[in-house]
């Protein structure tokens, strides 16, 4: 043998090769299986050099591959399917004519889907009992018909394109701001995924979970304690069933009875007239007090003030990291900007939130129907 080249370390396929430069030559191919099989041949040295250039391919391919995962984009659809925001928005502002609680229902929607096996529409599908969304922790969860409705037209324009993923993503957006909050771009190219299962969800954010455990949920799917408080400021919109407020209005303390302490002794005779304890559980109430159909500051002004009607959101103001982060958008400074502060660390934190596990490339499918796996 005349030499040998030492080919080592490739990124993305783990090969070490050995080429012994003659006419007759050995390339041994050790692999981590990523691409090739463990190999042991004699070749010409002609053949050697096809080997080699398909070599490259697949390492130009396993690059690729990974480059794109969990890559959006926006206007992710602006060659395949132009029309697809005027699409989307046309259905969320007909839903919200019908129903002006909407709004609060499709970020809540996109909020439960992202918390359950990453933002890919697994809460959307309808196959039984074992079906995502009738977890526990997805009570009170709908608008699955609005975004039906939006994928039907979606297909009939551009069919096989937009997913029913990126479909919840931008019905969210789009309420947000018919519901007068501020208006931000989707980064799209989410794919649907394969599974859907209830026990999946058994890890969703709670109104009863104390203040560290809601840290840690967040701190999972890789949100700050910034983004905890933020995305709780989406309780701005919408509303509540004093079936969530009997513990919190009647057997709040550790022996049993009493209210919560941090709920203001101004609101307390209001929450209890409207959720009696011996009421109907399924009556509502706005989680914003005075501002539950306007996507405003207000909700973070309630929290702060003992007039914060879930819970959980009573509990960020108990909490020192959480508190901080409040109070800041209520020092003179803040206050000189408005509310402009807060709606842009809320898009931020939805945007973020927004791309929690999602599938992109080959992985998952492009749903025909949203409630069904192709």
């Amino acid at each position: 043998m005349v030499g040998s080249t030492k080919l080592d370390g490739y990124y993305g396929c783990g090969y070490n090769i050995w080429l012994d430069q003659c006419m007759d030559v050995d390339i041994k191919v050790i692999s981590d299986g990523n691409c090739l099989s463990s190999v042991l041949v004699d070749i010409s040295y002609t053949v050697a050099v096809t080997v080699m250039l398909a070599f490259v391919l697949c390492l130009l391919f396993s690059f690729l591959m990974e480059s794109s995962e969990g890559q959006l984009v926006v206007g992710f659809y602006s060659n395949t399917c132009p029309q697809v925001d005027s699409i989307v928005r046309g259905v969320v502002r007909n839903a919200m004519v019908s129903d002006p609680n909407m709004a609060a229902v499709l970020l809540r929607l996109h909020f439960h889907d992202c918390f359950v096996e990453g933002c890919d529409g697994s809460i959307l599908i309808d196959n039984g009992p074992q079906s995502e969304r009738n977890a526990f922790g997805h009570q009170g969860v709908r608008g699955f018909d609005v975004i039906e409705k939006a994928k039907a037209q979606l297909e009939a324009s551009c069919p096989g394109v937009v997913s029913c993923a990126d479909i919840v993503a931008l019905a969210a957006r789009d309420a947000v701001f018919m519901a007068n909050g501020p208006a931000y771009q989707v980064p799209t190219g989410r794919r649907d995924g394969l599974v859907s299962n209830v026990s999946l969800a058994g890890d969703m954010p709670d109104v009863s979970d104390s203040i560290q455990l809601l840290k840690a949920k967040f701190l999972k799917k890789g949100l700050s304690v910034k983004d905890l408080v933020l995305l709780s400021g989406a309780h701005t919109i919408g509303s509540t069933a004093c079936f969530f407020m009997k513990k919190r209005l009647y057997n709040f303390l550790p022996g049993g009875g009493g209210s919560d302490p941090a709920i203001s002794p101004k609101f307390l005779p209001q929450l209890k007239e409207r959720c009696p304890e011996n009421g109907d559980v399924n009556v509502r109430l706005g989680i914003d007090e005075g501002s539950e159909q306007r996507f405003d500051i207000n909700i973070l002004k309630n929290i702060r003030e003992g007039f914060a009607v879930l819970e959980s959101d009573a509990r960020l103001n108990d909490d020192m990291m959480t508190k901080t982060v409040i109070d800041s958008y209520f020092t003179p400074f803040a206050l000189l900007f408005g509310p402009s502060s807060f709606e842009a660390d809320f898009v931020d934190s939805v945007v973020r939130m927004g791309q929690i596990g999602v599938k992109t490339g080959f992985v998952g499918e492009i749903r025909r129907m949203c409630s069904a796996f192709n």
